[in-house]
């Protein structure tokens, strides 16, 4: 006999967009702004996690991926 699953609804929680909250753009030569949108593995979190918008979720991303071509950033980070 095959169980029923249940399908657990996710609350969602809006934040403000850091961006929009402080009134930058993400640029990719600013590392601070942009190093905390990166994980301790140097993945770009997603959304929902840093609760940034989508306009500036778009703009970080670019400029995450200039500043990791540039050398600013790691591609990955390889634990030690």
């Amino acid at each position: 006999m095959m169980r029923k699953t249940r399908r657990v609804k996710r609350i969602r929680r809006f934040r403000e967009c850091f961006f929009c909250k402080v009134g930058i753009w993400p640029d990719y030569k600013d590392i601070d702004s942009i190093g905390k949108f990166v994980t301790e593995r140097g993945k770009i979190e997603n959304r929902m996690a840093s609760g940034i918008c989508q306009k500036h979720q778009k703009l970080l991303m670019k400029a995450i991926k200039r500043a990791r071509y540039l050398g600013l950033l790691p591609f990955i980070v390889r634990p030690s």
